[in-house]
């Protein structure tokens, strides 16, 4: 095995342990589901929690407090902007969803009901 393909595979583990027990990622994966949707835009205010909190570690930070703390602004940034970006992208799909829906019922009702021949 090259150092690449070590790389790789390391790489993909990880991200597939982060996937499922990182608990902003096991919530942002029940909100990417259909029924899940309609969360998107409630996401966003747990986002800008996550930025007031990376704004309150960097006021620390210019306070004094140990440089450690940048790990910490990084994790809820990052986090932050997930949430952030999951809002709109999943409103502009519960749309898509709705219409689709709506469409559907709209053919089936619309569709002529022939009725069951008798033996």
């Amino acid at each position: 095995m090259t150092l690449i393909q070590g790389l790789w595979n390391a790489s993909v583990c990880t991200r597939s342990f982060l996937r499922r027990r990182m608990p902003t990622n096991v919530l942002l994966d029940k909100i990417r589901n259909r029924r899940g949707l309609k969360w998107g835009i409630p996401a966003m205010f747990l986002g800008g929690a996550y930025i007031f909190l990376a704004a309150v570690c960097i006021t620390l930070i210019d306070q004094g407090w140990n440089k450690a703390l940048y790990l910490l602004f990084l994790l809820l940034l990052w986090n932050g902007l997930k949430f952030l970006w999951i809002g709109p992208v999943r409103l502009v799909l519960l749309v898509r969803v709705r219409a689709q829906e709506a469409r559907a019922r709209k053919r089936n009702s619309a569709a002529p009901v022939e009725p069951a021949p008798h033996p």
